[in-house]
């Protein structure tokens, strides 16, 4: 079976995790500390704070801000149901609005319309590693005056241009951008997250609320030879990173330049083994951005079964996923009041189909896709 994804993990990464048990501090502590550091080093960012998962960075950047019920959240339909549920879980209502049916992120035109005095927030979802155009999307959240936060899950190595410059997501360009380490994505811890912003006070906001609202963390009152009794002083929770994972992810971390520039590579070789076939639309990449290719996603011709070519492609031993979902199909979300035309968010979902890609990919691996692919599009 060739998997859709397949993370790289091996003995250094298992040394890691080991040292980090046999050193008696399990829970969020060095490790943690260390990769944080590392990690707002690596993108560019003056602090980053991990956490237990994406999804729960999410909800800490919007509690940071304070966003609760009454308030409005801009963002993308088509993405993980984390994005939506993240906001819904303080309350506050998510505004879909359509993506950019060429790069299937946010659509920056779209995004005034849906502007209104309740909106405190603008979360754009760096979809499948694919940069958004945040050049467009600052500008408008600076202009009116909206927190613009980065949902980066799937883009940790992704690069963009600023004016002249290549920096990578992270630095970050909003006011806030948050990584996953899920092992779908290219580096993993298993789960966990991260932060970042330029921000001091909210990655203050960040570290209080991760740890029950805690006043000192276990690192300062277990290494301080004064007693120290710690105060709780707001509501928070509990989104701790384990030592072990960081420790892990900070060796993921050294690897990640170089799994970058494999799977650009497994990217391009796909662009040559599939670019010529009518009807066949690959993805596209902005000359202003630099995808780490999380997914490679096509879309299919109109006369193509999505699910029957998928199940094909399955029985010949390709596994392969249907387009990124669209979270206002979902029952939690489905007899919500829709504002705005989705028809492109829609498409992407029902006629794109993720292929396989990871950092170990063999051509002859590559080639058994293609080939298997190309006699779908022989079909019909």
């Amino acid at each position: 079976m060739i998997p859709i994804a397949m993370p790289v993990l091996a003995e250094q990464e298992a040394d890691a995790a080991r040292a980090a048990v046999l050193s008696g501090w399990v829970s969020q502590g060095p490790q943690v500390a260390a990769f944080e550091r590392e990690f707002a080093a690596f993108v560019g960012a003056p602090f980053a704070c991990a956490v237990s998962n994406c999804t729960t960075a999410l909800q800490l950047a919007l509690a940071a801000l304070d966003v609760g019920p009454g308030d409005e959240v801009i963002t993308a339909s088509h993405s993980f149901i984390a994005t939506a549920n993240s906001i819904r879980n303080q309350g506050a209502v998510p505004i879909f609005v359509d993506v950019d049916p060429e790069t299937y992120n946010i659509d920056p035109r779209r995004l005034a319309d849906a502007i209104t005095p309740r909106t405190r927030a603008i979360i754009a979802v760096h979809q499948m590693g694919m940069p958004c155009d945040l050049g467009a999307l600052t500008a408008l959240a600076d202009r009116h005056g909206i927190t613009l936060i980065e949902d980066a899950a799937c883009a940790a190595g992704s690069e963009i241009q600023i004016k002249e410059n290549w920096e990578r997501i992270g630095k970050p360009h909003g006011h806030i951008a948050c990584f996953s380490f899920h092992p779908r994505k290219v580096i993993t811890t298993g789960e966990g997250g991260m932060l970042t912003t330029a921000d001091a006070d909210l990655d203050r906001k960040f570290r209080l609320l991760r740890q029950h609202g805690m006043s000192v963390p276990d690192t300062v009152r277990h290494g301080s030879s004064q007693v120290i009794f710690e105060e709780y002083l707001v509501s928070g929770y509990n989104f701790r990173m384990t030592d072990m994972q960081a420790a892990i992810g900070r060796k993921q971390l050294e690897r990640l330049p170089d799994l970058v520039a494999r799977r650009r590579a497994v990217a391009a070789r796909y662009a040559e083994l599939l670019g010529n076939f009518e009807g066949l639309r690959l993805p596209t990449e902005p000359k202003w951005a630099k995808s780490n290719w999380q997914s490679y996603c096509v879309r299919l011709p109109n006369r193509l079964d999505q699910r029957s070519v998928m199940q094909n492609l399955l029985d010949q031993g390709i596994a392969t996923r249907r387009g990124i979902m669209c979270s206002h199909r979902e029952p939690p979300y489905v007899k919500a009041a829709q504002r705005h035309d989705l028809r492109h968010s829609e498409l992407a979902q029902d006629r794109s189909i993720l292929l396989p890609i990871y950092a170990q990919m063999s051509e002859a691996e590559q080639l058994h896709v293609a080939e298997c692919l190309k006699a779908e599009l022989a079909k019909g």
